[in-house]
């Protein structure tokens, strides 16, 4: 079993790591959209620099939390998108959807 974990860190914002895949992606979600709803900050910063690989299942991860931040109202910007989730924004077309903090 591949570790991640998504936790608070400084005020307002979120940090990620470890493997993003199949096996972690809904215990990421689950972790992710209560830490969106619980965060008392209106602008949100997602630092990635600590994901060791993803899969689309990371950038599915990415969409989902930045969907449940426009629906409390508040804002998510991601930091330090590793290369391999890059790859797969740019093919997806979705490079523009992911705002840079």
């Amino acid at each position: 079993m591949t570790q991640a974990a998504i936790s608070q860190g400084a005020s307002g914002e979120l940090l990620l790591t470890g493997v993003l895949d199949y096996s972690t992606g809904t215990a990421l979600r689950k972790q992710g959209q209560a830490l969106v709803k619980a965060s008392q900050g209106t602008a949100l910063v997602l630092d990635c620099a600590g994901v060791v690989k993803s899969s689309s299942v990371g950038l599915s991860l990415l969409l989902c939390l930045q969907r449940d931040a426009i629906a409390s109202g508040k804002t998510l910007a991601f930091r330090g998108l590793p290369r391999d989730m890059q790859q797969i924004a740019e093919v997806c077309q979705l490079t523009g959807i992911l705002s840079a903090a």
